[in-house]
């Protein structure tokens, strides 16, 4: 077939020939969705997660199993993946165009593992009949659920954003036979929105939950340090202070925290509030307002795109983290400010009570006042020596968090010897076109 032949008939061609000629069993895949972060790399919380569970799952594959990560791809309306090799080079550190970026072959046995937030693709590709066909390939489909916030509290985020999650929800929950969830408050939140709200299908979506790894090295951890830090870090160890890590955005509690400083200060607290996070949506008037404040640079502290060794940094020079956020998936800065033996004052929210238990102190209400309140007498606290230790609380490495993963993964049991996949049907390079 000559030049010009487009693309659909290419794959309806190779379809044919795929299911028409016998060819050798492959070997079993573990197919991982990184399609978000292998085409812009936010370092987002999320992307954190999912470039520490590749290179764990490289570094340890499940038996019997290949580690593939892919990307979603539409051209002219054909949805497809393809192999994710120059992004998984980059992340690896090692020296990229090795393999191209070819569609994948896949076929019964495999398991794809959406571990990226992808929602507009999973939308697209699940309408188009791309899921469904890799499901009937024998393709066992599992998608990871971070949080369900913007369906939870869309008055926290731009106009559309819930609508656009509820869709995401519902597409991922049609096109998947599972869902693994970063806690068990999420799982819960899943199980229940899924039940409720959740799309009609022939048998209930099983809904399992790991909990994130928390060690440095785990999450290829991005560096360097700004020219002014060395003054920034004098200045935090010269009074006490307390770091608050997330992203500038409504739900993480920014300002009520700045409101209970400025209540602290005009009490004579001589205390630091540091700011650890880029700024997000809905929260010009109050970014503008930290870059302006009195305080700026004295006893207030806004540090935006902070690398993971200046955050490690951070974390050391600060007395207390505060997690003021009305809602998480999570709440990793907890388990990093324990690695540091650093006391917590934490938001009583469902999730901080299963992360962090009697390893924090925890506030409630929305005003300045409350949280105010509570800094002042955990400062008695730490005073005294009685204040509640971060230090004791337990948590897991990557290599766990990954591990804890896979068990919930419907991956086939490797018999002695086999490190194939089924030889019920041959892989084929399989498109949706929509």
């Amino acid at each position: 077939m000559g030049p010009g032949v487009p693309e659909h008939e290419l794959a309806a061609l190779a379809l044919g020939l795929a299911r028409s000629v016998p060819l050798p069993a492959p070997a079993r895949q573990l197919l991982v969705d990184v399609t978000a972060i292998s085409k812009t790399d936010l370092r987002t919380g999320i992307q954190r997660v999912v470039r520490a569970l590749v290179w764990e799952f490289i570094q340890a594959p499940p038996p019997g199993y290949r580690i593939e990560p892919v990307a979603m791809s539409s051209e002219g309306g054909v949805w497809h993946y393809r192999h994710a090799r120059a992004w998984t080079a980059s992340m690896l550190g090692i020296p990229g165009g090795w393999a191209a970026d070819d569609a994948v072959d896949y076929g019964a046995g495999d398991v794809l593992l959406i571990a990226d937030f992808t929602s507009g693709y999973v939308v697209e590709a699940q309408r188009c009949g791309l899921f469904n066909a890799m499901r009937q390939a024998g393709v066992r489909v599992t998608f990871t659920v971070y949080d369900l916030l913007p369906i939870q509290m869309p008055q926290m985020f731009p106009p559309g954003t819930a609508e656009m999650h509820a869709s995401w929800f519902a597409s991922a929950a049609l096109a998947a036979d599972s869902a693994v969830c970063i806690s068990q408050a999420v799982a819960q939140e899943v199980a229940a929105h899924a039940a409720a709200s959740g799309p009609q299908r022939s048998t209930p979506l099983r809904v399992d939950w790991f909990h994130l790894g928390a060690d440095f090295e785990g999450s290829i951890p991005t560096g360097g340090v700004p020219d002014g830090a060395p003054q920034v870090l004098a200045a935090l160890r010269a009074r006490p202070s307390f770091l608050l890590v997330g992203t500038v955005e409504p739900r993480k509690g920014h300002a009520q925290t700045l409101a209970a400083f400025e209540c602290l200060w005009a009490r004579g607290r001589d205390v630091n509030l540091v700011i650890v996070g880029k700024r997000g949506w809905m929260m010009d008037a109050l970014c503008d307002r930290m870059r302006g404040h009195p305080e700026a640079g004295r006893r207030l502290f806004w540090i935006e795109g902070a690398s993971d060794e200046y955050l490690q940094q951070l974390y050391a020079a600060s007395l207390c983290l505060i997690a003021a956020s009305e809602g998480e998936g999570f709440g990793l800065p907890l388990i990093e400010a324990a690695q540091h033996g650093l006391p917590i004052i934490a938001r009583d929210i469902a999730v901080f009570r299963e992360v962090a238990g009697a390893c924090a102190s925890y506030f409630s209400g929305l005003g300045a006042e409350p949280l105010a309140d509570c800094v002042q007498a955990w400062l008695a606290q730490w005073e005294a020596g009685t204040a509640p230790r971060s230090d004791r609380m337990q948590w897991q490495t990557w290599r766990e968090s990954a591990q804890q993963v896979l068990r919930s993964l419907p991956l086939v049991p490797a018999e002695v010897g086999d490190t194939s996949g089924s030889a019920s049907s041959a892989a084929a390079t399989r498109r949706a076109t929509c």
